[in-house]
């Protein structure tokens, strides 16, 4: 190779270099402000937290909708951003931000935990979607996913002593996909995180189940466990109905 082709390759590679610098700081710069709601809440999960629109559906629009209607003030938090196309709603634009990602496990949720809350900052209410579902889809230790889902409530508590955290009685998968050892699984994990709000419930911090098992129907799913618009809908009034006698 001349010299001249060397330099030249060696300039475009410094360009490379520097707009890959410049981008990054950018990405930095851009972070999301810390919100300053009175009742920040922290959608918290995997990919019924996330959604995947058109092919499913998260539950967060439809309770977004049922809280703008009746005029609550709040601020959904998180790292993640929703792109999926929403129709705005009484001329407002859906709060995209949340903190699911799909696929992940109780391990992996607990491990970002604390980098995404520096991040976001300390909400005050946490909606804690099917905590577990993952590790009992993968066939992971049953003691292991309780012990995470205690260690991520230790890490929102510490986040903020009075915070609410409102954690689901899983709804099921499809009847079909659903074994006796996976139905073994989901049933432990309903009467784990009984005993878990029983156990982290403290004078400053509530921490609450909220029954998404009961009256769910194979009817609601899009596919083997995510919600289509219906399940979606019933979801968040589940929701809704305990976040009325929580918020300010």
């Amino acid at each position: 190779m001349k010299k001249t082709q060397k330099k030249s390759l060696f300039g475009i590679l410094l360009c490379i270099a520097f707009i890959a610098l410049s981008c990054n700081k950018e990405d930095e710069q851009e972070a999301k402000p810390i919100s300053t709601s009175i009742n920040k809440i922290l959608p918290l999960g995997a990919s019924r937290v996330e959604g995947n629109r058109p092919d499913y559906e998260s539950f967060r629009y439809e309770l977004w909708k049922d809280l703008e209607e009746n005029g609550w003030t709040f601020d959904f938090i998180g790292t993640q951003s929703d792109e999926a196309d929403y129709p705005s709603f009484n001329s407002l634009d859906f709060d995209i931000d949340h903190e699911g990602i799909g696929g992940w496990t109780s391990a992996q949720i607990l491990q970002a935990l604390p980098n995404n809350l520096q991040e976001t900052g300390a909400p005050d209410v946490v909606l804690f979607s099917s905590p577990g579902g993952n590790d009992a889809l993968l066939g992971l230790p049953f003691n292991e996913a309780i012990d995470n889902i205690n260690s991520i409530i230790d890490v929102l508590q510490n986040a903020n002593p009075n915070i609410t955290i409102i954690i689901e009685l899983m709804a099921p998968g499809h009847s079909n996909m659903m074994t006796p050892e996976l139905t073994t699984y989901f049933e432990q994990l309903q009467q784990g995180v009984l005993t878990i709000c029983e156990e982290q419930t403290s004078s400053n911090s509530s921490v609450v189940a909220v029954d998404m098992y009961t009256g769910f129907s194979d009817a609601y799913l899009a596919d083997d466990v995510h919600y289509n618009e219906t399940g979606a809908d019933f979801i968040a009034q589940r929701y809704y109905t305990l976040l009325a006698t929580i918020l300010e």
